[in-house]
């Protein structure tokens, strides 16, 4: 379980989130969504405790940063090392130390290559797998599917699934709906920095179609296509 009680982000002037509470529990997936700048990034920043915000966040596992994954849009790699040696470094962190890596390349990324010279796709499934790998509890995933082939994307949304068999708390955002649909238990919609709906699987359709009615509009009249 992870609790966000109030919680708010600002930069200068500008309010990112503002009293946001929400409740995730073991065994769920939970969709994000919401147009660009709606602080979905900054939300998951937050939780994960790597963005310094107002309100609380707490976990059933503590410290949460010790039992949570966190995938980023564009994970973060030094400039002089391997694949392998990513994924050895962050399954030490959490002294995970006879991990057969090979074995479990379910990606088949080229593991002794620098991670610098990855395609952003692949990048994105070696930040993945080394998370994984460390066994987490919670995981957070900000567009995990952007980037990636669509066979490893129906890879990512298996695993995610299995992730919630066993019991974990995910969270995923995306700008893809229909795959958010296949696999999460309830969806949040963020506009300008707060939830302004939960919505349950049966609710999903209904959604969408008030997503594409807002965002859509009459835009593409205006366009006057020929």
């Amino acid at each position: 379980m992870i609790r966000v009680d109030e919680l708010s982000k600002s930069y200068g002037k500008n309010m990112v989130l503002s009293g946001i509470s929400l409740e995730f529990t073991k065994g769920r997936i939970y969709g994000i969504v919401g147009e660009n700048g709606a602080g979905k990034t900054t939300l998951f920043k937050c939780i994960a405790g790597l963005e310094p915000c107002e309100g609380v966040v707490t976990s059933d596992l503590t410290p949460l940063k010790n039992n949570l994954g966190l995938l980023l849009t564009e994970p973060f790699f030094f400039s002089k090392i391997t694949g392998k040696e990513y994924i050895r470094l962050l399954c030490n962190a959490r002294k995970k130390e006879n991990v057969d890596i090979d074995a479990r390349n379910i990606f088949e990324l080229p593991l002794n290559q620098y991670a610098s010279t990855y395609s952003t796709g692949m990048k994105k499934k070696l930040a993945l797998t080394a998370i994984l790998l460390q066994e987490n509890e919670y995981f957070i995933l900000d567009e995990p599917f952007n980037g990636v082939d669509i066979q490893s994307n129906l890879v990512l949304t298996e695993v995610i699934l299995k992730l919630k068999d066993l019991g974990k708390t995910v969270l995923v955002s995306s700008h893809i709906f229909s795959t958010l649909a296949d696999i999460c238990d309830e969806i949040y919609l963020l506009k300008k920095g707060a939830p302004i709906k939960a919505v349950q699987k049966d609710g999903f359709k209904d959604l969408e179609r008030e997503m594409k009615a807002g965002t859509i509009g009459n835009k593409i009249d205006q366009l006057k296509l020929k």
